[in-house]
């Protein structure tokens, strides 16, 4: 249902950082979006507002009953204008998060809709620079202040934004990643496949566990068996196993990923033989041993395509392609950071233009 979207400018705007020394998340731009949602009104209200702090009551249900769930897409600027790669697919997920968390069903062109106001008031904000582009973070939280465990009658959809470069400081280069077997990411019927704040709350130690022995992220194992693979940190993984590439299939535990189900399209139309199902970490140690594990790498919205260079399981180190990056990792980077900026062509019509 259409709405009227109201647009404040800021009066003050902010002094834009240095696109070369953007990190990740660390600068935010002028104006931000925000929705209401009432019990027996639905969505409404929505406002392109300056940057602000936001207010709520303490007993507010998020808070408390971690009723939260969020998305992040980029937008790029090209030779042709600023584009956004499969924003939709990112609301239609939005969706199916909210379902799992009791969150009321948005509107998705609505949001759509707001996704792209606030680019156009923001959109001297897309960086230029080699690597960069902006940020896209849409998220729900529960606003009602009351203490019964039940799902809030109010919430809130807000958009904020930031120029970004690198999500990792090794860039393209491959990580190192330990294989978790201790803590446990998700289960099948639980919210793994929802994209939530506690999925990553709940990932934090095992991540700083990680970095202590000298790994960027953790590979995740399944939390039954403790042995088939299902992440890795925030990203969906793939391996490339003897000319095949197998990635963990959806089970309920798993994100479904955006980065990963183009990664699986892109490879299906290069006639690249994929498969998704499972596989367990011994299977991976025994193509690594075997020489079949020719190589390995993460996807996601942030970082795109990290390659691994290397896994450590049980204090036993499994060096993948001689620690490089491997040739289809590459291509698979390659291609899709160059449709994103309209450098390479878009035969599946991922891209969307910013009127």
């Amino acid at each position: 249902m259409a709405q009227n979207i109201i647009i404040e400018q800021a009066t003050e705007l902010k002094q834009k950082p240095d696109e070369n020394k953007l990190g990740f998340g660390q600068y935010y731009t002028d104006h931000m979006f925000i929705l209401e949602y009432t019990e027996g009104k639905g969505w409404h209200s929505g406002r392109v507002i300056p940057y602000q702090n936001i207010s709520l009551d303490p007993a507010a249900k998020v808070f408390h009953y971690g009723q939260t769930v969020f998305e992040g897409m980029k937008a790029y600027r090209t030779d042709d204008g600023i584009k956004l790669f499969r924003p939709k697919k990112n609301f239609e997920r939005l969706n199916k998060s909210n379902a799992r968390l009791s969150i009321p069903h948005i509107d998705e062109e609505l949001a759509y809709e707001g996704l792209m106001e606030l680019l156009n008031v923001d959109r001297d904000w897309v960086p230029a620079a080699e690597g960069t582009s902006l940020y896209i973070r849409p998220f729900i939280i529960a606003t009602e202040p009351a203490l019964g465990v039940n799902p809030s009658l109010n919430y809130m959809f807000m958009i904020i934004m930031s120029p970004v470069g690198a999500y990792y400081e090794e860039g393209v280069n491959p990580v190192k990643i330990h294989v978790e077997s201790h803590f446990v990411r998700a289960v099948a019927g639980g919210v793994g496949e929802a994209k939530t704040a506690g999925n990553y709350a709940a990932g934090l130690n095992a991540q700083e566990e990680a970095k202590e022995r000298g790994y960027s992220q953790v590979l995740w194992l399944d939390g039954v068996h403790r042995k088939y693979i299902e992440e890795v940190g925030s990203m969906n993984v793939f391996f490339k196993l003897n000319g095949k590439v197998i990635t963990p299939m959806l089970n309920g535990s798993i994100l479904d990923g955006i980065t990963r189900n183009s990664v699986i399209t892109l490879l299906k139309h290069w006639g690249v033989p994929v498969e998704e199902r499972r596989i367990s970490i011994d299977e991976l140690i025994e193509a690594h041993h075997s020489g079949n594990l020719e190589e390995a790498f993460g996807t996601g919205t942030a970082a795109v395509i990290s390659p691994i260079g290397e896994l450590s399981y049980h204090n036993e180190k499994f060096v993948i392609n001689e620690g490089k990056t491997g040739e289809l990792s590459a291509k698979i980077y390659d291609t899709i950071t160059g449709i994103q900026k309209g450098k390479v062509e878009d035969p599946f019509g991922w891209l969307v233009a910013l009127n």
